[in-house]
């Protein structure tokens, strides 16, 4: 009998920013391991169509919520609409994210908070109402969206930075604390991929040389992003957790 520790079959995943990009990809990955899929946005008419393509020739369930993750009752909220429409979240991959570079003389405190609500103290409220339903199952994956930005950085990106700087050691230490109960956290650390929130940040000339900075010379697809995010939700990764992958070309490489 072949081994396949990337089947998730009877599992139920949550991504946030779901209807586009990275957290799309993502998704559509999980539904083709077997998971039933629960996503996420701001804006209700992309969700039900990408919903539709995500579970596209597949058996699976799929749900969506509209949510504004700055708004941190609408997350609680979220959370309690996940559980009630799927019944259990056994794996959450926390990909809501934005980017508003200004460099530090320039910083409007109402866009600092913003960024940093949606950034991370939207993974923080997510997880925490997630975690308890896990716990009580022994087992959970959750999976936070960082950044090759949390590990270096560009001027104006001070804000951003700091956001996926700080995920990565919100993963160690709640991988610590969760260990015990069967449930892993890890991070993916993307680079450069021309989703649209890359292309509102950076002119043509600026998306070339980002190309140009990595080892295979190009912008990554966001379907090479379902790898590790198998790997992380699966039985096949149980035993890596705390830990960041880096998927970026080989941009921190050089």
């Amino acid at each position: 009998m072949a081994w396949n520790g990337f089947d998730l079959s009877g599992r139920t995943a949550l991504v946030t920013g779901g209807s586009k990009g990275l957290g799309k990809s993502m998704a559509r990955g999980l539904a083709l391991a077997g998971a039933d899929i629960f996503i996420c946005s701001r804006n209700g008419d992309q969700l039900r169509e990408s919903l539709d393509t995500i579970l596209s020739g597949t058996q699976q369930r799929g749900e969506f919520a509209v949510a504004d993750m700055a708004d941190r009752s609408q997350v609680e909220s979220l959370a309690r609409t996940a559980i009630e429409k799927m019944g259990s979240i056994d794996i959450l991959i926390n990909n809501a994210g934005t980017n508003q570079p200004q460099d530090l003389e320039s910083i409007e405190d109402e866009v600092w908070d913003r960024v940093m609500e949606i950034n991370l103290h939207s993974v923080m409220v997510l997880s925490r109402a997630l975690v308890p339903s896990m716990k009580a199952r022994k087992w959970g994956r959750i999976i936070h969206i960082s950044s090759i930005m949390g590990f270096v950085s560009h001027p104006a990106r001070g804000l951003y930075s700091a956001t996926k700087s700080a995920l990565l050691g919100f993963t160690r230490a709640t991988a610590l604390e969760l260990g015990s109960y069967g449930i892993t956290v890890n991070c993916i650390a993307p680079g450069p991929f021309l989703t649209e929130l890359p292309k509102s940040v950076l002119n043509e000339e600026q998306q070339q040389r980002f190309a140009e900075n990595t080892a295979l010379g190009r912008w990554g697809n966001p379907d090479e992003m379902i790898g590790p995010t198998l790997l992380l939700s699966s039985d096949a990764g149980s035993y890596i957790t705390g830990t960041t992958i880096v998927a970026d070309g080989g941009w921190l490489a050089r």
